[in-house]
């Protein structure tokens, strides 16, 4: 099971079922510090394990973005030490 917010890709490389939820990338389980939204997407996404009886399910999350995509800001404001050892190489 896989919990995305590009449920018609995970669909395509032949995941075995999905939960789909239509939150921002990099914020794939809710907003950073909302412990309570995060562990409630976590348990939906859970559920998907008894209510997808069939390979190729894909069950849509009941969750919204709170925020216009122009409000998001999901954009750390430094870069992890990953991508700084990438720019320098």
């Amino acid at each position: 099971m896989l919990l995305s917010n590009i449920p018609e890709y995970t669909r395509e490389i032949g995941i075995p079922r999905t939960a789909a939820i239509e939150y921002p990338f990099g914020r794939i389980v809710g907003q950073v510090n909302d412990k309570e939204g995060q562990r409630a997407v976590l348990l939906k996404a859970l559920d998907v394990f008894e209510t997808a009886s069939t390979p190729g399910k894909i069950v849509h999350l009941p969750f919204a973005w709170p925020e216009s995509p122009e409000q998001t800001d999901w954009q750390p404001k430094e870069a992890s030490p990953i991508i700084k050892m990438l720019k320098k190489g």
